[in-house]
């Protein structure tokens, strides 16, 4: 089998996880493209490693050491990821990312008229 034929699944796995981090607005789809782009890496370095070891007859398999370690930490991403997604949805009710707000007080750029935190903070004194 030619490197050609998983590099390119690769490449085009890798792609349409940029397209679904990039235009998704629901977070639960853009960390399941970031999952994508992941697993289109870890098909990339098996590959490698499988022609690699073909070339140099080696028997070290660094490319799926490696592919282990990526999984790990995918694995890692995804538990954490979907914690902090659950516990945003909890709060704010959605999880649309651009409906989503930072919750640091101050931050009201786009109403002129809101009070700021000094003006919360006289009213309440």
């Amino acid at each position: 089998m030619h490197l050609a034929y998983p590099a390119v699944l690769s490449v085009l796995l890798f792609c349409t996880g940029v397209y679904g981090v990039l235009a998704r607005r629901n977070a639960i789809l853009v960390l399941m493209s970031v999952e994508l782009m992941l697993n289109a890496v870890n098909l990339n370095l098996v590959a490698f490693d499988v022609w690699l070891s073909k070339a140099a007859r080696e028997t070290l398999h660094s490319g799926q050491a490696l592919t282990l370690f990526t999984v790990a930490v995918a694995a890692a991403e995804i538990g954490i990821g979907l914690a902090i997604v659950l516990a945003v949805h909890r709060n704010s009710g959605t999880s649309d990312i651009d409906r989503l707000r930072d919750t640091a007080e101050g931050h009201d750029d786009d109403d002129p008229q809101a009070p700021t935190a000094a003006e919360k903070a006289e009213a309440t004194a």
